[in-house]
């Protein structure tokens, strides 16, 4: 299953992060977006929202943190593998991550790098919790990410403020597979 991933960001390795309906349509009328971070929801249209990614043909991954009336609890891994189709998840929450391996669905762990503890915490965590990828934010801190990437055997992907041209390819020069936007400028690259 990672590999249609990979081939999905070695395809484009821009990823449509999308936060409401009107994002939704126009990554899905984008032929060369091949991924798709969902971020909106609730527990009553995630299953609608999923459904128009992959009818879309599109790899659909589901940020459980952000869907409204879903818990934090590690169910949430499961309600979302049985009631959507989904290809997998993005959550700040190792547990969920842990649950969505087991699940056998593709894992991103999203950090926020604010300081130099949450450095450290990828730095311990990766190994533990062993997500598919790792998503840094914000994405526009070539150096860091740099840094990530030799500390790191997990393919990261970097997002947050990623608005044009110069911070995908600044991004992706210092080791990022892939980046995330939610701009749809961005999306058009």
């Amino acid at each position: 299953m990672s590999s249609s991933f990979y081939e999905a960001v070695e395809d484009n390795p821009i990823i449509a992060a999308v936060k409401n309906m009107n994002d939704l349509e126009v990554c899905c009328s984008l032929e060369d977006i091949r991924v798709v971070f969902i971020l909106f929801g609730d527990i009553c249209s995630v299953k609608e929202i999923v459904d128009k990614v992959k009818a879309a043909g599109k790899v659909a991954m589901v940020h459980v943190d952000l869907i409204s009336g879903l818990s934090s609890k590690d169910i949430v891994v499961e309600f979302i593998q049985k009631n959507t189709k989904a290809d997998g998840i993005i959550s700040t929450k190792p547990t969920l991550i842990k649950k969505g391996r087991e699940l056998g669905m593709f894992t991103i762990l999203r950090y926020f790098l604010l300081d130099s503890m949450a450095y450290e915490n990828i730095r311990q965590q990766q190994h533990a919790v062993k997500p598919d990828f790792i998503e840094v934010l914000p994405g526009v801190m070539p150096k860091i990410i740099k840094n990530v990437c030799k500390m790191s055997r997990i393919p990261i992907i970097a997002g947050g403020l990623i608005s044009d041209k110069e911070s995908v390819m600044d991004a992706l020069s210092a080791g990022a597979i892939a980046v995330s936007s939610t701009n749809h400028e961005v999306w058009m690259l």
